[in-house]
């Protein structure tokens, strides 16, 4: 079964054009920057998404709301939004809904409606609501732009071809991107990004005909992906067991390399296989400092800073060498804080010093295992993290992302089993965050958070 897809690019129904979320004021010269956070309105059993958005205070850190927002983020269940270079634009992918009309969408089952709706971003903060995309896939689930800002880059958990009846060998995508036998991918569906309305077009696979005339309009990408970063030229989708079959996806085991071409968004193979990590329950994957971290959701006991630390999961750290395959740092695994799990998202902050983490933990009672783990950077002599001392901070209680703002004094996460904003401020000297007080955190949303980011263009 297979719903429509790109070409029907729409209006979001029941808004039209140019509406503006927000009202357009002069921005206060202690503003330095903006947080956009996405999430699910808990009171409303439609899934309906929203966007919301906070002007932050340079000199304390405090979080304001932008007028206007939260907004309705143009779909249900959105999971991940970026904003481009120049930051004239948002993308938020939404997910949509299954039949039943709830977000537990599978293979066969699949989410409907999904979208990535645009947004056009102003100086002082406030979103314009544009247009919605749509990938060639379906049960899309990550979303990122390159660094020119010219591409926009969607990861879909079932390419087209999962759906057909009756494998053909010689018109099945799997099989003519990914090799003999290969019945069922996924996917990434690249965008071409136009640089004065945001308006998104669709890139062509030119390296991959159909099978049935013409190209593909998506890049194949191995079974049950579990998500993708841009990393030194490359693509790289990190894969996993076929379990579980809905969303969040996790289980990575190996990751998939594309060479990537900046001038023209086309991927093209680098590796005829994925390369096998040694994990099972690989959450995510991250680059940040030129560094490729894989976050890993299981028990690992090892030597580290010259003891026996036994945690709930671990960190492994990676350089991207020829073909995009991955070379280990000489510091080896880095494991997570013992009393947190369920690694999700990893910072390195803008000096280079310091690096957190944030482990989502579980849901069973507040706070279990959430909070976020940070560690000091060494580079020389060899690559190596370092538990901060008095880490891990918080409380918290399921953050989904973890960013530092513009001015690099604080660090904001978004929280999913509480619903709100936490702020820090960063220590310069020590790494520790300080839960900020006062007015602006923590800052209740609408519903659960799904993700973060950070606009460091004012007015």
């Amino acid at each position: 079964m297979r719903f429509g897809k790109f070409g029907k690019v729409f209006l979001i129904g029941g808004l039209s054009v140019g509406v503006i979320f927000g009202v357009a004021s002069c921005v206060e010269s202690n503003t330095t920057g903006y947080l956009y956070v996405t999430g699910t309105a808990a009171s409303q059993s439609s899934g309906n998404g929203f966007i919301a958005g906070y002007r932050i205070d340079q000199n304390t850190g405090a979080l304001t709301s932008i007028s206007g927002l939260p907004a309705f983020s143009g779909g249900t269940n959105p999971v991940r939004a970026v904003l481009t270079s120049g930051s004239r634009f948002i993308y938020v992918l939404n997910r949509g809904a299954n039949a039943e009309g709830n977000a537990d969408c599978t293979t066969d089952d699949p989410c409907q409606n999904a979208n990535v709706t645009e947004f056009g971003v102003s100086g002082n903060g406030t979103v314009t609501l544009q247009k919605a995309y749509f990938s060639q896939g379906t049960n899309p689930f990550r979303i990122i732009a390159d660094t020119t800002g010219n591409y926009l880059l969607v990861l879909d958990h079932d390419a087209p071809d999962n759906y057909d009846i009756t494998y053909n060998p010689s018109t099945n995508a799997c099989t003519l991107a990914l090799g003999s036998g290969v019945q069922t991918c996924g996917d990434i569906t690249v965008f071409h990004i136009d640089s004065t309305t945001g308006n998104l077009s669709l890139i062509a696979n030119a390296e991959v005909s159909s099978g049935s005339g013409g190209n593909l309009n998506y890049f194949p990408v191995p079974a049950n992906p579990v998500d993708f970063v841009l990393s030194g030229g490359f693509i790289l989708t990190l894969t996993g067991a076929p379990t579980p079959t809905s969303f969040p996806y996790t289980g990575g085991t190996a990751v998939w390399p594309y060479s990537y071409a900046p001038t023209n968004g086309q991927l093209t193979l680098s590796q005829s296989n994925a390369q096998q990590l040694g994990v099972h329950q690989g959450n995510a994957v991250v680059s940040a400092g030129g560094v490729v971290y894989v976050l890993d959701n299981e028990p690992i006991t090892v030597t580290f800073n010259g003891a026996s630390t036994t945690s709930l999961s671990q960190i492994l750290p990676f350089t991207v060498a020829s073909g995009g395959t991955l070379q280990a740092e000489p510091g080896g695994i880095i494991p997570d804080d013992p009393a947190l799990s369920n690694p999700v998202q990893l910072m390195e902050e803008s000096k280079g010093k310091f690096v957190y983490v944030a482990n989502q933990g579980e849901v069973t009672g507040p706070n279990a295992e959430s909070g976020i783990a940070g560690y000091f950077l060494t580079t020389t002599p060899s690559y190596q993290l370092n538990f901060i001392a008095g880490e891990p901070f918080g409380p918290l209680s399921g953050p989904q992302c973890i960013v530092e703002d513009p001015s690099n004094h604080y660090v904001y996460t978004a929280n999913s089993y509480s619903s709100d904003v936490t702020g820090y401020e960063i220590d310069q000297n020590s790494g520790v965050l300080r839960v900020l007080q006062g007015a602006g955190t923590p800052n209740a949303l609408q519903g659960p958070a799904t993700w973060c980011l950070i606009d460091g263009r004012t007015e």
